[in-house]
Order: C-alpha cells, then sequence, then structure tokens
C-alpha cells in the first residue's frame, strides 16, 4: 500500500486545473464483543480512503468535483483527478468559490506514517472484564457489551502547498447487564482517546447499583415530571442541538435558531443565563482535528476552506446564542463569524458542582433518566424531538433512588430544555447513547430539568 504522503504528492501532480485539495484518511480499528459474561468475537480492520476535490474555471466561475475512493494504486491517481476535473466542469460554477488557503504552516509531523489500532488495545482490558464476568456468574447476572479502539489519521495536501497531518484516537466501551430472567436491564457507556484510560470498576458498580434499584416497581403515570438527566442522556439531546446549529439554515428560516421575521438568532437569549456551551479542538482528552479537511460542500462545510484552522468555539455563552457553524461563504453571506464546526462538544453550568449522585442527592423528586434511545427530529422549526428512555428510570424521593418506573416515551426540545435546567454536575466525558457511534466527544454534566415531557408510556428495555 502507497504511503499517504505519497499519494497526496501523486495526485497533485497530475492535476491539471485551477487547483486540487487531496485528503487521504487512513483508519483502524479494533474490536471486542461478548455476551452471556463470554467473550465472543474480535477483529482488527484497516483501510484507506482518498478524496480528490479539483477546482476548475469555468466562463461563470470556479466549479468544484469532488471523488472518492479506497485505497487506490498510484497509477490510478492520475484517472482519479481526471474525473474529479470532468465533475466539477459538470457540476457548474459553485456558489461558495472562494481561493484556497495559501500560507498554511506545514505539520510537524507531516512525514510520519498512520497510527495503527490493534487488538493489544484489549490486553489490559479483557483480563478485567473477566473478573467483571466471574462475579456476574455467581450473582445470576448476564453481561453484554462491545469495545473499540480506533485510530483515523488524516493526510491533506492543496495545490497551495498546504500539508497537514491529524492522528485521531477514539475508544468506546459499552456494558449492559441483565438479570432476573433478564427482566432488569442497566447500560453504561464511556469515551475517551484510549481504552487504557477506561475503567471498568467504577461501569460495574454503576451496573449493579441499577439493577438493585429495579427490585421495586413504582408505577408513574406519563406527563411532564422532573427529569435527572445523565450526562449520556445529555450528550444526546446536545449532539442533536449542535447538528441542528447551521449559520445557512438559520439565515433561510429552516432552524430553532431562525429570527421570526428573518435572520438567525445569534445574539439572542436562549437558555438559562448559567449555560454554555463550547467546542475546543485542543480540549484536554477531547482533542479534535484542528484543521478542516472537506471532502464535499454542503451548508455547514466549504472545499474552499480547506486546510484553515479551526479554533475554540462558544456556542452559547451565558444563555446567549454567540455563534452558528458558518463557512467563510455562507459567514459573508449571512453576516455572521466564521465557525467551522468543532469535533468535540462540552456542556458547562454556572455553580455547578459534584457528580451525578449528588445530584441525585439535591433533589426533593424526580425520574433519574439512564439514557435516551432512537431520538428523532419532529420539529426543525422547535427542534422537538421524539424518542425512548431505556435502561434504567428511577424514581427519587427525597434526595434517594427509592424504586424504578417503566420507560418513557418522550416530547421535547433540547433547546428547551436548556431554559429549565434547575440544577446540574460538573461535566465529565461520555458515550452519547445513540449519536456516540458518530459523535464520541462530549464531555456534559448530570442535569436536573423542570417539566420534561415523559409523553407517553413505553414498554422499551
Amino acid at each position: 500500500m502507497s504511503s499517504p504522503q505519497e499519494i497526496v504528492e501523486t495526485a497533485l501532480a497530475a492535476s491539471a486545473s485551477r487547483g486540487c485539495v487531496v485528503v487521504v484518511r487512513s483508519s483502524s480499528a479494533a474490536n471486542l464483543r461478548w455476551a452471556r459474561n463470554t467473550l465472543t468475537t474480535n477483529g482488527e480492520t484497516v483501510g484507506q480512503s482518498v478524496t480528490v476535490v479539483a477546482l476548475v474555471d469555468l466562463p461563470d466561475g470556479v466549479g468544484s468535483g469532488s471523488v472518492t475512493v479506497t485505497a487506490p494504486s498510484l497509477e490510478s491517481l492520475t484517472d482519479l483527478v481526471r474525473r474529479a476535473e470532468t465533475l466539477a466542469r459538470e457540476n457548474g460554477a459553485a456558489d461558495d468559490a472562494l481561493a484556497l488557503a495559501g500560507d498554511i504552516a506545514a505539520s510537524s509531523e507531516w512525514s510520519d506514517p498512520p497510527l495503527v489500532a490493534t487488538g493489544a488495545a484489549f490486553l489490559d482490558l479483557a483480563p478485567r472484564l473477566g473478573d467483571v464476568f466471574s462475579r456476574a456468574r455467581a450473582e445470576r447476572i448476564e453481561h453484554f457489551g462491545y469495545a473499540e479502539q480506533s485510530v483515523v489519521t488524516t493526510y491533506l495536501g492543496t495545490s497551495t502547498g498546504t500539508r497537514l497531518r491529524f492522528a485521531d484516537p477514539e475508544a468506546r466501551l459499552e456494558l449492559t447487564a441483565k438479570s432476573h430472567a433478564r427482566s432488569r436491564s442497566a447500560w453504561a457507556g464511556r469515551a475517551g482517546r484510549w481504552l487504557a484510560s477506561l475503567d471498568v470498576a467504577p461501569i460495574e458498580s454503576e451496573l449493579r447499583q441499577g439493577l438493585a434499584w429495579q427490585e421495586r416497581h413504582i408505577d408513574v403515570a406519563a406527563g411532564r415530571h422532573d427529569a435527572i438527566l445523565t450526562p449520556a442522556a445529555v450528550a444526546d439531546l446536545m449532539i442533536d442541538l449542535y447538528w441542528s446549529s447551521i449559520g445557512r439554515d438559520a439565515h433561510e428560516g429552516q432552524s430553532v435558531w431562525s429570527r421570526a421575521g428573518g435572520g438567525t438568532r445569534v445574539g439572542s437569549s436562549v437558555a438559562d443565563p448559567r449555560v454554555s456551551l463550547i467546542s475546543d479542538p485542543v480540549m484536554a482528552g477531547l482533542e479534535g482535528i484542528p484543521f478542516l479537511a472537506v471532502g464535499g460542500s454542503s451548508s455547514a462545510a466549504s472545499v474552499f476552506d480547506n486546510g484553515l484552522p479551526v479554533g475554540a468555539v462558544e456556542w452559547i455563552r451565558d444563555g446567549v446564542l454567540e455563534n452558528l457553524i458558518t463557512t467563510r461563504h455562507s459567514a459573508a453571506e449571512c453576516g455572521l463569524a466564521f465557525r467551522p464546526g468543532v469535533d468535540n462538544l462540552r456542556l458547562e453550568v454556572t455553580g455547578a458542582a459534584g457528580d451525578l449522585a449528588d445530584l441525585v442527592g439535591r433533589s426533593d423528586q424526580g425520574l433519574l433518566v439512564t439514557c435516551l434511545w432512537y431520538n428523532r427530529v419532529v420539529d426543525p422549526q422547535t427542534l422537538l424531538l421524539t424518542g425512548l428512555t431505556r435502561d434504567g428510570v428511577y424514581v427519587v424521593r427525597g434526595g434517594e433512588v427509592i424504586g424504578a418506573a417503566t420507560n418513557f416515551r418522550f416530547n421535547d426540545s433540547p433547546v428547551d430544555v436548556l431554559t429549565r435546567v434547575a440544577d446540574a454536575g460538573v461535566p465529565v466525558p461520555t458515550l452519547a447513547r445513540e449519536m456516540g457511534d458518530y459523535f464520541n466527544r462530549a464531555a456534559m454534566p448530570p442535569l436536573r430539568v423542570r417539566d420534561f415531557n415523559f409523553s407517553t408510556v413505553s414498554q422499551a428495555s
């Protein structure tokens, strides 16, 4: 297999148009699965994708065309570039056309090979899981789960001289425990950069506590209740909010951030004044790619911005909407600041203290929600979501969990949720139950939210 650097230089040398961008992503992953207290399967995968973006001069502007292939030979790259150039002519003039940046300092790691994830990531985890399984068998608890260590190394080269590299490790760990003929079920997940940093012991304790709480069932009617949301549940809500925060969509009246009468709600109070939502590619433990590597233009990204740095952003500061995701073109078009998307997210609440247990201890009553599942947007204009609770909804009275309720379908908006924050803990790295497959660099606090809409009872488990 050719090196990423060879692929970039060969493709750029083949370019015969106004400009060219080459993105090489070398990926590897190792995974481990278990069921019924037994390790079942493990595997390793490696892959390489190459995206060529051609920019061509047209009578009425500049066209862009993008082609992506997997594991090409060096000999095939000239044909790949020609295909991208042909597509650029067929697409016509691009409305986001701007000059490629040409004064970007090269990455000091440009010449380094890709990082590779292997099964060695499980050398410490597998024995620890074995101990968990042994204890569980004695108590007729069954464990099911999944662990993965992946790394994507991105190489970006442009015809204007940009040469950037970033290695991006991700680890995820999910465990589900079931007991009493599988009538009880508890889930917990963690995310980080490396599996070695994820401790199984507190996860096992969390699962055992959930199963114990489920020994007592308490009937709770659907309706609006105070909700104590775990960091994982908060993450799923905030990721949906973040992905709906596109400046151009808001400017065109298509999102929750659209202002009545035209424009966007940037500068408006949209949340509790203690709430801030931020991203930063150098956030400790949640580091993300610090430059743009874009394969195709959309309302959220532009191929003409490739190589530009990604910086820290306050999306919401002290309850005020400060920024939306923009390209250079959409920022100018919409009268907003240029704010590219970032691959991490952190929610902070001024004055927050303690962890989830502390938050429960400070709550007179409410429903403690383990996680959310199958979330879908019902109304983009309000960002109304519907979804299900899963693997444990617990009844809190007088600062203690006194039993478990049924699962519920919910109908609520994460934007509205941020206006009804009653109490919060400190943010911690977490794994969103649903969005963790796509976005797992999130640091979220546990939240107590007033009047969360548990719309109907659900039989989901």
